[in-house]
């Protein structure tokens, strides 16, 4: 147990005899990052960096942080541009079922801001992820015109 404070002394100075005494017996030489500088030293802190360094630590990312309502709302969002990775329709109608699961939780016993947040229709996500694989992928038509600076077409 750490002694307590002397009556006449004062606590910077007492606090230093402490750091003095344990450096003395050792008691810091096993710390992690010993020897290198402290990180972000210096500079303007993003107020809200604790959450964001204990994401990063924690391996996770940053939307992890937002209530379930709103990381729902997120993810149909970003739902074309997740199935259009998938390589089969079996593939899209699993991760419709799979966050649609979620939705219907989240709507029994709603928590947090009320998003407007319902379930995603899987028929219509699979002609979307359909849709996007039909289309060929070509390249832009480059005219001779195209390939002349906007500021050589001004000029002329």
């Amino acid at each position: 147990m750490t002694e307590r404070k002397p009556a006449g002394m004062s606590f910077e100075t007492w606090l230093d005899k402490q750091i003095r005494e344990g450096e003395q017996r050792g008691e810091f030489d096993d710390l992690p990052g010993k020897g290198k500088p402290l990180p972000d030293r210096g500079e303007l802190r993003d107020p809200d960096w604790w959450a964001r360094s204990y994401v990063a630590r924690e391996g996770g990312v940053g939307g992890a942080l937002l209530p379930e309502s709103l990381q729902l709302r997120k993810e149909i969002e970003r739902l074309p541009g997740v199935i259009e990775d998938l390589t089969s329709e079996r593939q899209v109608r699993e991760h419709v079922s799979e966050l649609n699961k979620r939705i219907v939780a989240w709507l029994r016993s709603p928590s947090g801001p009320h998003v407007k947040v319902g379930p995603v229709d899987a028929d219509e996500t699979v002609e979307q992820w359909r849709a996007a694989r039909a289309k060929p992928i070509q390249p832009p038509i480059v005219t001779e015109d195209r390939k002349r600076r906007w500021w050589q077409r001004r000029l002329s």
